[in-house]
Formats: structure tokens, C-alpha cells, sequence
């Protein structure tokens, strides 16, 4: 018979707003697949989490990014850049979500190979909308790459 293993999704938010970082977490939380969701607030805590350095030295690599394009200490653009040049993390999807609706930054986070870009909404009923729609389409649809 087939297998009914659950696969459990960790997902790294990097988000350096408390109530932006709130309202994904409650959006995941009531998520119809299983997920593990881990926040850092900065850019310069993104890279430790997934080198697994300093504190982090226990992290999990993540399956999928949630990040912020303007973070504290290391924006998300020099953290985008690391991620896809590293060869151990660039196969990780990187969803861009950000106040930002600036071309100048939507053609960068391209140019540096970010997976998806979405302009976080406002409204909070649509910001919730939107994380549970991330949701649905890279943890139900997309088939993300499993570390070996």
C-alpha cells in the first residue's frame, strides 16, 4: 500500500516587522498542510539560520524563504545574492514578499533569481489572503527540493 508519510514544510520568514511576521505565522498556522515555521528579523540572522551558524548551529534548512526586501543589518537583496550564490542553499525558492512595488526592485530580485515577487497588501484581510495563497501554490502545487 502507499505510504502516509505527512511531510512537514519548514519554511524561513525573514521579516523584520513584528505584526507582518504575526499575521504570516496565524496564516500558516491554519494551514491545511503541515508546516514549520521559523523567523528571523534580520538579514544578518537569515544567513546565520542557514548556515547554521552562532545560535543557529541546530537549524533546519529550510524547504522554502518568505523575505523581506528591507531588513535591518543586511537587506534582502545582499541576502537574496548569498542564497543563490551559495551552492548548498541556491536550490531553496525564494519568495520575495515586501512593501515595495518600486520596478527598479521587482527587476533586481529577478536578476537575482528570487523564485516570486508579491507586494505585501495593506489591508489586513488580504495580507492573510495573500500568505495563504503562498501557501497553497509552493507547499500544495510545487513540488520544492528535499534535502538529500
Amino acid at each position: 500500500m502507499g505510504s502516509t508519510e505527512v511531510n512537514i514544510i519548514d519554511i524561513l520568514l525573514v521579516e523584520d516587522n513584528p505584526g507582518d511576521a504575526r499575521l504570516a505565522q496565524e496564516a500558516l498556522k491554519d494551514s491545511k498542510l503541515k508546516n514549520k515555521l521559523f523567523h528571523v528579523e534580520d538579514g544578518e540572522q537569515a544567513i546565520q539560520f542557514l548556515r547554521r551558524e552562532g545560535q543557529y548551529t541546530d537549524s533546519t534548512k529550510p524547504d522554502l524563504i518568505l523575505l523581506d526586501l528591507n531588513l535591518p543589518k543586511k537587506d534582502g537583496r545582499e541576502v537574496l545574492a548569498e542564497i543563490k550564490e551559495d551552492p548548498s542553499l541556491k536550490a531553496i525558492p525564494v519568495v520575495i514578499l515586501t512593501t515595495s512595488n518600486d520596478m527598479a526592485d521587482i527587476l533586481k530580485s529577478y536578476n537575482l533569481h528570487a523564485n516570486c515577487y508579491i507586494t505585501k497588501p495593506i489591508d489586513l484581510d488580504r495580507f492573510i489572503e495573500v500568505v495563504k495563497s503562498i501557501e497553497d501554490f509552493w507547499l500544495s502545487i510545487v513540488k520544492l527540493p528535499k534535502s538529500l
